[in-house]
């Protein structure tokens, strides 16, 4: 962008501006919950901005390390309240590699599909309100709709809407009801035939274009430096996903389709997302192919009734639906972790607003910070 001085008359230095300190939050509905961001504005220009982080911090870490290995599941369970099922794994995965313990076939395979349903709930909340943020109600609906009818196979199996706690080291809480897999592929055939409305509806509107195409751009350098990942990264070209590149779960057998972009502004972010949820569709539908063919057998493996992590040290890390969600497990052999260290992927995503908003205008803000999608919960952790 060339700025151009036409003519410094009279009077310039009496006319002259001081810069603004702007408050967005912590209690603003454009920041998807408790963030708090200063600004310094020159005129209605961004030329500062500073993240405010930890006006919800429950202080997690230090809580793992008081709660036995069940106890921490449901803690792992809601520091991103959108991704419930997904935080779990992390946690019994470690758990179980430094007990070096396989779970059953079945509970691999029953995993993996859910965490791919808990990925499509996660992406259509937030095609569903970022287009909100923007001025655009209708959209919302049509994204609730769709995660109302995936909502209801999770909460057949596990009897909760946002924290599952259906992960068990060693497999999964309890078996799979009779006929829930024809009723998970009714659910995702029903959901892939009415996605294009969403995506007819918003994606090539002029009005979303006009707020979202260049706006917001996140270089590769930017990423590398802060260590951002998920959808936001992909979309600014970073070809990275450990469910392809370092496989976990039932994933190595699973063809996982990495989608992403060159441009790296906040279309491309939606995009990406918009993508995401139809590769996870697909990897839903296979998984439930899988599991309709193998035969039955158990779900998880039994555990004693005080369960003991033998000493050492590992790092579990999964591809969460909104980036890299990582546990740095430390046990010296008893029932809860020395110490449990949570990498969550909200925290290194939104560090990068201090050098994506300057030079922006204070209207771009709303749009960028919405692009930027993320859960709070998993910032302050």
């Amino acid at each position: 962008m060339t700025e151009r001085v036409v003519g410094i008359g009279a009077g310039a230095k009496e006319l002259a501006t001081e810069d603004m300190i702007l408050n967005i939050g912590p209690q603003h509905p454009s920041t998807h919950g408790v963030l708090r961001l200063r600004l310094t504005l020159d005129g209605e220009r961004i030329a500062t901005a500073e993240p405010i982080i930890g006006y919800m911090h429950r202080g997690a870490e230090k809580l793992f390390e008081v709660r036995d290995y069940r106890q921490i599941i449901m803690l792992a369970n809601r520091h991103d309240w959108l991704s419930g099922f997904a935080n779990e794994l992390g946690v019994v995965l470690a758990a179980e590699r430094l007990l070096g313990m396989e779970p059953p076939v079945r509970a691999v395979w029953a995993r993996t599909l859910l965490a791919e349903l808990n990925r499509v709930l996660n992406h259509l909340m937030f095609l569903g309100s970022y287009p909100l943020e923007l001025g655009a109600i209708t959209p919302l609906f049509y994204a609730f709709d769709e995660r109302e009818r995936i909502q209801a196979v999770m909460e057949e199996i596990s009897g909760g809407r946002m924290h599952y706690m259906f992960n068990r080291v060693g497999g999964l809480k309890e078996d799979l009801p009779l006929g829930w897999l024809d009723r998970v592929s009714a659910a995702v055939d029903e959901t892939r035939r009415r996605v294009p409305d969403i995506e007819n509806l918003i994606l090539h509107n002029d009005i979303f274009l006009a707020r979202t195409t260049g706006v917001g751009v996140l270089t590769h350098d930017q990423i590398m430096q802060y260590g951002v990942s998920g959808p936001v990264a992909r979309a600014s070209g970073v070809d990275f996903d450990l469910r392809r590149d370092e496989p976990y779960l039932a994933y190595p057998e699973l063809p996982v389709k990495v989608i992403t972009r060159s441009a790296g502004d906040c279309h491309a972010r939606f995009e990406v997302l918009l993508e995401q949820l139809k590769v996870s569709l697909d990897l839903a539908d296979a998984c439930a192919e899988r599991l309709r063919a193998l035969p039955q057998g158990p779900i998880n493996q039994r555990l004693p009734k005080v369960l003991k992590v033998p000493e050492g040290h590992t790092y579990a890390w999964t591809e969460n639906p909104l980036g890299i969600n990582g546990y740095y497990l430390v046990s010296r052999g008893d029932k809860t972790p020395w110490r449990l260290k949570l990498r969550s992927a909200s925290y290194n995503n939104i560090q990068v607003l201090r050098e994506m908003l300057p030079g922006h205008l204070v209207a771009d803000m709303v749009a960028i910070l919405g692009s930027m999608f993320f859960v709070v919960g998993d910032i302050d952790k």
